[in-house]
């Protein structure tokens, strides 16, 4: 767990330290007040989520609420760089669904985290561009610090992916007991990728579960519910793609119920400029093969 500032820094937009790896990132204060029950959770011990959360009153009530509550006690945490073009609107549209939104913003050369800010999400930013591995670690380690967040779930600032799918996951983890549950945008049969994307996507998922024992048949899939004892085991040092990998290793590590949940990913114009390269993707499945197994 990163050792977090001990005082709320002039501009809290800013991080203060030096940048280090994903996995020990010092983290921001918000910027925006937290309600009573977050203030609370930031006093709580965190050394153990699992225990913490299992031995406190709330948990009990949590687990009874309608599922449609279940977004009060979620948290959205997007990276954000270089997003401006289209990150006002992302958040607003999913606003409507969810009321937590944590941007991290990655060392954007534009306005993207005022204009995340002024849309209504919370955000904390790095000084530098480290990777989004690291943004989606720094976040995940705020949120479990700062609120008393039952589900995050990781999400894409440039609109690819939608807020109905992660309602139905986050739905589906309460009531089946899932720690996580991953999109997968191969479930449905219909899906945008084009054929390449698909058979590189395709033999990524078969490596991963040569590598996890996990059948999966998404395994780079950036929209991901995560139960807090399974976020609080994710510790990242892999900052660039190649982190999408990790998620998946430590997640298959903590031996918890999971599944795949079918979803949509929206390719525009956009997104499909912005996305990561087919060669990006070859390296990663390249980088998969030869990795010693751990």
């Amino acid at each position: 767990m990163p050792n977090f500032p001990e005082s709320t820094p002039a501009h809290p937009e800013q991080l203060t330290t030096p940048a280090q790896p994903a996995s020990s990132a010092p983290l921001a204060q918000p910027q925006q007040p937290l309600p009573d029950s977050a203030e609370s959770a930031a006093n709580a011990q965190l050394s153990d989520p699992v225990s913490n959360q299992l031995s406190n009153p709330l948990s009990a009530h949590l687990n009874a609420q309608p599922y449609d509550q279940l977004t009060d006690r979620t948290w959205l945490v997007v990276p954000l760089y270089n997003e401006g073009k289209v990150i006002s609107g992302v958040i607003a549209h999913a606003l409507h669904t969810f009321p937590n939104i944590l941007c991290v913003d990655d060392g954007s050369r534009d306005d993207s985290a005022a204009l995340a800010r002024a849309a209504g999400a919370t955000v904390i930013s790095h000084p530098i561009n480290l990777g989004q591995g690291a943004a989606l670690q720094t976040g995940i380690t705020w949120v479990l610090t700062y609120t008393n967040a039952r589900y995050i779930v990781t999400f894409d600032a440039d609109g690819q992916h939608r807020t109905e799918d992660a309602l139905r996951m986050i739905q589906r983890a309460e009531k089946e007991h899932l720690a996580f549950v991953l999109g997968s945008r191969f479930l449905s049969g219909t899906h945008q990728a084009g054929t390449v994307k698909h058979f590189v996507l395709a033999t990524a998922a078969k490596v991963t579960k040569w590598r996890t024992g996990m059948a999966l048949t998404d395994s780079h899939n950036g929209l991901r519910a995560l139960r807090r004892d399974a976020a609080a085991r994710l510790h990242l040092t892999q900052n660039r793609m190649a982190h999408a990998s990790q998620i998946i290793n430590q997640l298959a590590a903590t031996k918890l119920p999971w599944a795949e949940e079918a979803v949509t990913i929206d390719y525009t114009d956009y997104s499909r400029a912005k996305g990561q390269s087919l060669l990006n993707g070859v390296n990663i499945v390249t980088e998969m093969l030869f990795e010693p197994k751990r």
